[in-house]
């Protein structure tokens, strides 16, 4: 009852076309409204997101549909016509929240509770707060009627979370609707140290690759116990491989990233590992030195592996484990299933690819293109003194793969600030200051790149 009559509220909110409210504030609203409808996937339920977006974009006069094969998981898109002398730029941001489990929160995870300056709730960072503010930087475009050089599209997608069928969708069968020369997304973020600011826009990211585990022991002959157990060998499998040392591939993007920090006082210890890193006899043991300092910065350097029993995955003799593999993009697939077969070297443990579509490897959008001078521009003009602005790969993953397979480049901006421990974790929160900067910084960066002349 309580999502219900949540949604009621919200859809009459959205209603009411506040024209005197700031940026910022408009997009604290619409952060708390799209908090407030469960979209956690599974099931995921973005129709209800979708529909939200489209009664703003309606009160606005800005143009949008709902799409999709799932009346239960419809994607959103909304369009400002330009001139047309530059190609679209598209804004990008998924609808579906990874599941919050309520006992583990102080707040109602989908309450979109405003406490001692911070919005709690599902999705504040990952990514509804994004999505505010790119509705937001559109009706403020529409509401001044703003000339634009080129088209803006915005777009709200299902199921990031659990498997890109949304996008997938879209651009097997709306891709006209889409088609951009390059587009915003999720990815970027900024990480504050005590020099400065790092504003990381996301070029590249790694590749998941889940990979399932399955063991077979042998049958139980009356009250005998069987001599061998599938749970020792599945064990040791999943030792091994997350014990392993994987190779360190450091690619231009994290070469350039890793050389940026290093320059930094909170990381002068990083200096002199560098070269270190790129020397294959000394790869490892300087992987090992920065792993101890940043096991974040270890994540960039080479493919992980994470394994976990999952419930209903023992069945009579049989055991099974899923690996959570974030893969290096420069290596094939297949390359890395055959290195985890020696790796577990043992007879009695099968290893394959979990089912569903693979997510597509990509070079990094290149950095030669109007959007990303205009995000370098816009972070350097809103803080002239306290930036430092350089592209990195994520450890983790976005829909931004299957559009950068198509030939668009996509970048994760870096409008809002790293919070350790937050992302889809418990009382997931965003500081109401963040996101007033945060809009005002997209702001400046679409302004840059699709600004009238």
């Amino acid at each position: 009852m309580r999502r219900v009559s949540a949604l009621i509220f919200v859809l009459a909110v959205a209603g009411i076309a506040d024209d005197n409210r700031s940026l910022g504030d408009r997009t604290r609203q619409y952060l708390t409204d799209l908090v407030r409808l469960d979209t956690s996937n599974p099931p995921g339920n973005e129709t209800r997101v979708a529909e939200y977006l489209k009664k703003v974009a309606d009160s606005y006069g800005i143009s949008a549909e709902l799409l999709g094969s799932d009346p239960q998981r419809m994607n959103f898109i909304a369009r400002l016509r330009g001139s047309g002398k530059g190609r679209p730029l598209m804004l990008i941001a998924h609808a579906d929240v990874y599941p919050a489990d309520d006992k583990k929160w102080t707040v109602d995870p989908f309450s979109g509770e405003n406490r001692n300056g911070f919005i709690y709730g599902r999705g504040t960072l990952d990514a509804k707060s994004l999505l505010a503010a790119e509705m937001s930087v559109l009706v403020e475009i529409k509401r001044r009627n703003l000339k634009l050089n080129r088209d803006l599209i915005l777009v709200a997608e299902a199921d990031e979370e659990a498997g890109s069928t949304g996008i997938q969708w879209l651009i097997q069968n709306a891709w006209p609707k889409i088609d951009a020369e390059f587009a915003i997304n999720q990815g970027g973020t900024i990480l504050e140290t005590k020099d400065t600011k790092v504003f990381e826009i996301q070029t590249l990211e790694k590749v998941p690759t889940p990979m399932i585990l399955t063991a077979r022991g042998t049958p139980r002959r009356g009250k005998y116990p069987r001599p061998d157990n599938p749970d020792v060998p599945l064990a040791h499998a999943m030792i091994r491989l997350t014990e392993a040392d994987q190779p360190i591939r450091i690619n231009p993007t994290t070469r350039r990233y890793l050389l940026a920090l290093s320059k930094l006082s909170d990381y002068n210890w990083l200096a002199p590992l560098l070269p270190k890193l790129e020397t294959p006899a000394t790869a490892q043991a300087a992987a090992a030195q920065l792993r101890g300092h940043d096991p974040n910065l270890d994540g960039m350097l080479h493919t992980t592996v994470d394994a976990s029993f999952r419930p209903g995955s023992r069945s009579g003799d049989t055991a099974r484990a899923r690996l959570d593999v974030s893969r290096m993009p420069s290596e094939p697939r297949e390359d890395v299933l055959a290195r985890f077969r020696q790796i577990v070297n043992d007879d009695s443990v099968e290893l394959t690819f979990a089912p569903g579509q693979p997510v597509p490897s990509n070079e990094p959008s290149t950095l030669a293109t109007s959007l990303y001078r205009a995000l370098e521009n816009a972070i350097t003009h809103v803080y002239p003194r306290d930036a430092v602005v350089v592209p990195f790969m994520s450890r983790g993953s976005t829909d931004s793969s299957f559009l950068r397979a198509r030939g668009m480049a996509v970048y994760g901006a870096p409008v809002f600030p790293r919070e350790p421990g937050r992302v889809n974790g418990d009382d997931e929160r965003i500081a109401a200051k963040a996101v007033d900067d945060g809009v005002e910084l997209l702001w400046q960066m679409v302004l840059e790149t699709a600004g009238g002349d």
